[in-house]
């Protein structure tokens, strides 16, 4: 399950919803982002995100299924947040599930990074110090990184 919108995140709600449904699963993991208060020694008051809808969630849908493939998954979530949200609300949920509990840390993982570094997302920091428009970090690459290796494995 796919869902973008302006709609504030409950993690605990989705997570109690999504648990509520599986019926052969070991492992559950689930990872909810929220926005920072701090950012380069400024006080962050909001994120303003922005995405193409058709693209953002056909390149989203594409993950969950690479993530299908490579993982035996039994369910998966993904909730990612639009317009302005402010310091600390949730911007993103993702919760997978799995017979085993690597396979479900794993989907996971490969989910978030590319939420993180692929998937078509504008963000921009409101701050005390004023307005910028942010990129993924080095380090965040790196993560994502991991994947394609894997590939090779």
């Amino acid at each position: 399950m796919l869902r973008i919108s302006t709609d504030p995140i409950d993690a605990g709600a989705e997570l109690s919803e999504f648990e509520s449904a599986l019926k052969t699963s070991g492992a559950i993991v689930s990872c909810s982002g929220q926005v920072r208060p701090t950012a380069e020694e400024a006080s962050v008051s909001a994120l303003h995100l922005q995405a193409y809808t058709p693209m953002t969630e056909n390149g989203i849908k594409a993950a969950m299924g690479d993530a299908q493939r490579r993982w035996p998954i039994e369910d998966m979530r993904v909730i990612h947040r639009v317009g302005d949200i402010t310091a600390p609300e949730t911007i993103v949920f993702v919760a997978v599930a799995s017979e085993h509990r690597r396979a479900a840390f794993e989907a996971a993982d490969f989910l978030m990074d590319y939420l993180k570094t692929k998937a078509v997302f504008w963000k921009k920091e409101i701050t005390d110090k004023g307005e910028r428009w942010i990129e993924p970090r080095a380090e965040d690459y790196k993560d994502s990184a991991r994947w394609a290796e894997k590939l090779m494995d």
